[in-house]
Parts: C-alpha cells; structure tokens; sequence
C-alpha cells in the first residue's frame, strides 16, 4: 500500500484529530472577551471572563487539541456560572451558528413544537410542548399563533387542562406570554420583565389571546430537562396561583442569549439578559423551578390526571365518567391469578373473554380486543382504553361466572349470558 493512501485512509479515519485547530489558549481567550463584552451583567462578565484567563493560563485546556473535546471543556467549565453557557465547535464554514441553541430550521416542520394535543378520559385536555415557537406579534397570521390557537381550540370543552414541558428546552419568549395569557385574565400583571446591558423588555404578549379561560383547573408537567422559556412558562403560572406544576424540579437556566461567533469554528452562548418575576422579585437561575407536586417525571401525567379529577369530583364539575376514571388511576388491584383468568375466560354470547398471560381481553367480532384492568372491588374491571367503561362479572355460588355485564356511567347496562350465541 503506498504511503499516501495510508494518509489518505488515515485522514478519513481521523478527521478532526487532522485539522489544524486554534491553540486552546487562544480560543478560550476569544471566548473570555466575547463574555466580558456581550453578558447581560457587565461586572458578573468581567469576573467570568477573568476566571476563564486564569484557567486557561494555567494550561486547564493545553492537552485538548481535538476542538470538539476543547468545547465540551470549556462548556463544562463555564455552565456552573450561568446554565445558558455552552460552547460548540463546527467545521468552519459548514454551519453558522444559529440565533438560538439547537435552532429549528424550519417551525413549520415540527409543528412550532406543538406534538401533541389530546382529550384524555375523564375530559382532561392535555398539551405536549417540545419548545416554545416565536411569534411575530406584527402579523396577524403568525402561522405559530394559529397553530397554538387551533391546539387551544381543541381543549376549549376541556374540564381541566395539562400542559406538558417535562421534555422542552425552551424557546421564544413570545410564546411564554401568549400561552400564559390564554390562562389568566386580561392585563394581569404576571410577566417576567427582561435586564439587558441597556434598557430591558417585558415577556408580556404583543397582544394577548382573544378568549382566555380563567378558571379552568390548570396543570403544568416539569422535569429537570424543562429549560429556559420553558422554566419561565412554569415560574410564572405557578407564582400567579394560576397553575399546580407536578414533577420535578427544573433545569435551572433563566438568562436568555445567542450565540455568538468566536472563529475558528467555535461559538459560545452567552446569557444577554436576565428575567424579573413581578411576583417573586427574583428567577430561577441556578435553583430551578420548584413544583407544588414532587413526583419522578414519569409519573407526572398521571399524577395531575388525578389531582384533577379528584378536583372536578369535589367541585362537583365532572360527570360519574370522571369519578370512574379516578378510580381506574388510584387502583392498585393486582391483575387476576391464572386460576381465575381460566374461569373467568370463555364465550359470553357474542363477546369472548380471552386470558393473557398477565390479565384479560374482551373480543367482539373481528372488533381490535380490549384489554381489561382489575379494580379493586371483586369482579369489577374497567376498560384500558377507556376507564370510564367497565365489565362486571357476575357469579355464581360456586365462584364461575353466570354472565358479564358492562356498565357505563350514564346507567346503562348491557348483560351477555354466559355461552354460545344462537346461530
């Protein structure tokens, strides 16, 4: 094999070790000036700035010739100081830094992070949030306006509303004051306000929306990737007494920013503003957004289904189907023992009991099966895809069921006779 196509594989194998990179002392030393001149607090900058001299001084980044390991160094050094600061290295020219971390190229295409907008039993809106969409507040049709418009749309017969940013790492502050103002009532005076370098604004809305539902039970899910504008969405509902956040504590980055080009294919995100609560005098940089609820995030959905039907329950707002669902999410009752699925299994006219290896499934006809869940009264299920339906099997003296039944919580109850249906 020649020698040149052992440097041409060789390259090929190792293209960043390869390149011929800035000397770690210099980048971190474009990066500290960028810092003192661009972040939002000028004394805090320079005390950064000066910190990152003196390490890189003392050859803290020396070793790190490969730009990608030197940007996570330099990362990992500065976020203790703000969460928003992170530094990322590209090949030079393929990719310009964006005007946000992980920039969405196109809004549109991920639904200007609307992912999932859903009726949940019990009549429980639910709305998942991957970021928050910036609004041009100048133009009437803002197509991220709209789309958040028609997900509000969808939920507006909703009994009670979850918003979910457990997986949302921020975004546009138009969004926060828009969302928030779907919530509260008109001119509330529960926007974070902004300090930049000069002057400051305020997250309040352009215009707020047109029909906000002010008492709704509301419900926002958090987790410690929740970042940003997403902590901000939760931070100022929560204060305001406008929303039970259930999950975890947050990620703790507040200071918005940009990145910022420092050559050479490295950028650093520097924090040029900081939010104000009106409520609190305060944010939550470093600490996090606190919820009212504490629970591991995956169980956070569940957990604020429940507060809120026991609310509507109480209130008296939620029908018997609201009540059933409850009980369905609360249940504990272990799934049925083999013996009991093979008694229990068989033809009920024309429905047919089916047993699982851990449970039981109805079957009507060529109909998809539908798996049923004990509850904790003896013979009583409910139906998975459906907790406010259920099946109760009635038994005989010796313990095998007679026929089955199921219920709905209007009051209707259709009865199957256990055995074959007539031909």
């Amino acid at each position: 094999m020649s020698r040149s196509l052992v440097l041409l594989l060789a390259g090929l194998l190792s293209p960043v070790s390869l390149l011929a990179a800035d000397p770690p002392r210099e980048v971190a030393g474009r990066i500290a000036a960028t810092i003192e001149n661009e972040y939002f607090d000028p004394a805090a900058g320079t005390r950064i700035a000066g910190e990152l001299r003196r390490a890189s001084d003392n050859g803290a980044f020396d070793r790190l010739q490969d730009p990608r390991e030197l940007a996570t160094a330099l990362s990992d050094r500065l976020r203790p100081l703000d969460r928003h600061f992170v530094v990322r290295w590209s090949s030079p020219g393929t990719e310009p830094p964006g005007p946000q971390r992980g920039p969405v190229r196109d809004p549109a295409t991920s639904n200007f992070g609307i992912r999932r907008v859903q009726l949940l039993p019990g009549n429980i809106g639910y709305l998942e949030l991957g970021y928050f969409a910036d609004i041009d507040f100048d133009d009437p049709a803002a197509p991220a306006r709209v789309a958040i418009d028609a997900a509000l749309q969808l939920l507006a017969h909703a009994d009670a509303v979850v918003v979910d940013v457990r997986d949302n790492g921020g975004g546009s502050p138009a969004m926060v004051g828009y969302l928030a103002s779907a919530f509260v009532a008109p001119g509330a005076k529960i926007y974070n306000t902004f300090r930049w370098r000069e002057g400051g604004a305020s997250e309040a809305p352009g215009y707020e929306h047109p029909a906000p539902r002010t008492t709704v039970p509301l419900y926002v899910l958090t987790s410690g990737r929740t970042g940003s504008a997403a902590e901000a969405f939760a931070y100022t509902l929560g204060n305001a007494g406008r929303a039970v956040l259930v999950g975890e504590a947050t990620g703790g980055a507040a200071n918005p920013g940009r990145p910022f080009d420092v050559g050479g294919g490295f950028s650093v995100f520097v924090s040029t503003g900081s939010p104000v609560s009106p409520i609190t005098g305060r944010n939550w940089e470093g600490s996090g957004v606190q919820p009212q609820v504490e629970v591991e995030a995956a169980e956070a959905l569940v957990r604020a289904q429940e507060l809120a039907l026991a609310r509507l329950v109480a209130d008296g707002g939620g029908d018997q189907g609201a009540s059933w669902v409850l009980e369905a999410l609360r249940s504990r009752a272990p799934a049925p023992d083999p013996a009991t699925v093979q008694v229990l299994a068989g033809e009920y006219g024309t429905l047919r009991i089916e047993a699982l290896s851990d449970g039981l499934q109805l079957r009507q006809g060529r109909r998809p099966p539908q798996r049923l869940r004990a509850l904790d009264a003896p013979g009583l299920f409910y139906f998975e895809s459906d907790p406010a339906r259920r099946l109760r099997f009635d038994r005989g003296a010796d313990g095998v069921p007679m026929a089955l039944e199921l219920v709905w919580p209007e009051g209707e109850v259709v009865r199957h006779v256990r055995g074959q249906a007539a031909d």
